[in-house]
């Protein structure tokens, strides 16, 4: 397998390059804009496989695509969890979500092996995808959560919701009362929902409400621990991998 991987910020190609060479894949270049991109593909016999970075220094990624037929198979890199990914999904191999977790790089990778498409232009919507990115201001986050208790349909404002976490296959919400509720959505299909100003996921687990953290504290291994109102049921750690990203988000 021959891959390619376009992304503009050096330390993120590195990591990625690492990883996947620790699963013996090759990786033959790393590029890191838009120009160098279309220079290159019109010189180079296509790779396999492209790891794609959305936003690139000077432009979207989607550009090089719109420039030139594109024969390789594409796994986006993003940071937009905030949008609605889906439409990711549906238009390539996957989609992994920075900062890239092991795990799901195999998993991706594994699942590039078993769907290896036919040697033919990738077409990909992306006039579609480009949609949905616009200014998180402009979107309409959800503000509500429905419920179920009993019989009884219950709704949870987002404001009142102090994390939404995983746990036995299961979604919950929990709010400021103390109380868990199950979903029926997974933890990444909520996500797309919530606002990026007030929710974070600080790891695979958790999705945590900025005003629910009481207070921060170092944990092992470069990992923080939140402590958060009207909720002790667990700990909540931030990963390793999050741990900037976060402190970035809180400013």
């Amino acid at each position: 397998m021959n891959v390619l991987i376009i992304e503009d910020e050096a330390p993120s190609a590195r990591r990625l390059q690492r990883m996947l060479e620790g699963l013996q894949v090759e990786v033959s270049h790393v590029l890191h804009s838009v120009e160098e991109s279309i220079v290159w593909f019109g010189e180079n016999k296509h790779p396999d496989l492209i790891f794609l970075d959305i936003q690139l220094s000077d432009g979207l990624s989607f550009e090089i695509f719109e420039t030139m037929p594109i024969k390789s198979a594409v796994i986006f890199t993003t940071a937009y969890d905030e949008y609605a990914l889906q439409a990711f999904k549906l238009n390539s191999i996957d989609y992994l979500l920075k900062p890239i977790d092991e795990e799901e790089l195999s998993q991706a990778v594994k699942k590039y092996e078993h769907f290896k498409p036919v040697d033919k232009d990738v077409q990909l919507n992306f006039e579609d995808i480009k949609k949905l990115l616009v200014d998180p201001l402009e979107r309409d986050y959800k503000k509500r959560f429905t419920v179920k208790v009993g019989q009884h349909i219950k709704l949870i404002p987002s404001n009142d919701v102090v994390c939404f976490y995983s746990e036995n296959k299961g979604t919950y919400l929990h709010t400021n009362e103390g109380r868990s509720y199950l979903l029926d959505n997974s933890l990444e299909t909520v996500q797309e929902d919530l606002d990026p100003e007030k929710f974070f996921r600080v790891s695979r687990k958790f999705c945590i409400n900025v005003d629910a953290v009481k207070d921060i504290v170092s944990y092992t291994n470069a990992r923080l621990q939140l402590k958060l109102y009207n909720f002790s049921d667990q700990e909540v750690i931030v990963s390793r991998e999050r741990v900037k990203d976060f402190k970035d988000w809180l400013g």
